[in-house]
């Protein structure tokens, strides 16, 4: 991946990473990497969107760029986002369906997430609904049991409506995915079970949508899997690839820091 493969969406990754940082200091929280190596794959699912799409995140612990993007398109009021992390709010540190109808369902206890769209693809197939199942796992996760039964249940079920996007950021809670259970989060694994994959750079927006595409388009009875190729911390040189960066919160000089460093290299 090249550092910014992406020149026509930039600027708009950049205000979002901005966003991100600017939740996580004020509620002097942690979670930070996770959200900056997704939100260039929640741009291209959800600011791209139809109607009739649905979308689950399954790593739930990257709510804030959940957030950050719900508020770029509309869903969620600028003095909601102010909220983020404190009491009474509908932001909390993990996704609830507390009031928006692009949070249908609590995440972060990862596995959950596909099953959950799995379901969703399985039922707009008994109505002859239109659109989209849409769901965003981490790579880590592809290690849970009710993964593997949702995306067996997916290929059995012919479920060509059900587009899986995996953050592949190669690292997890306590390690290096591949020193785990190894690399479950691999092309030929899911393929083998019967998904259509694509692998592609999970920091360019174009590719993604063209991936996208070309996914949707495919109509041959088979689930759909994006593998996103990502950098935890993606943006922030003293976050990438780090694993404390799931935890960690940032004191006020990290913080300048990381935001001077969005604004001058995606001219912000």
């Amino acid at each position: 991946m090249s550092d910014y493969p992406d020149m026509e969406h930039k600027k708009l990754q950049g205000k979002l990473r901005i966003k991100i940082l600017e939740l996580h200091h004020k509620a002097n929280s942690g979670h930070i990497g996770c959200s900056l190596s997704c939100i260039d794959i929640m741009i291209s699912i959800l600011k791209f969107k139809e109607t009739e799409d649905t979308f689950i995140l399954s790593k739930g612990h990257a709510a804030t760029a959940l957030y950050t993007i719900l508020n770029e398109t509309g869903e969620i009021p600028d003095e909601v986002m102010n909220t983020f992390y404190k009491n009474d709010t509908t932001l909390p540190a993990h996704p609830a369906p507390l009031k928006y109808k692009a949070i249908p369902f609590a995440t972060g206890s990862l596995g959950h997430g596909l099953p959950l769209a799995v379901g969703i693809a399985k039922a707009k197939k008994l109505k002859s609904a239109t659109g989209i199942s849409y769901v965003l796992m981490s790579d880590g996760e592809t290690n849970e049991g009710t993964s593997w039964e949702g995306g067996h249940f997916a290929v059995a079920n012919k479920l060509d409506n059900l587009l899986v996007f995996i953050d592949k950021n190669r690292l997890q809670g306590f390690g290096n995915t591949a020193d785990i259970l190894g690399d479950t989060a691999s092309a030929k694994v899911w393929e083998a079970i019967g998904f259509d994959v694509i692998e592609v750079d999970g920091h360019s927006i174009s590719a993604m949508l063209e991936a996208k595409k070309n996914m949707i388009e495919n109509k041959n009875g088979k689930p759909k899997m994006i593998i996103a190729n990502t950098v935890k911390g993606k943006g922030i040189a003293y976050m990438e690839n780090k694993m404390e960066w799931h935890y960690l919160p940032m004191n006020e000089v990290q913080y300048k820091e990381a935001v001077n460093k969005i604004e001058i290299d995606y001219d912000v």
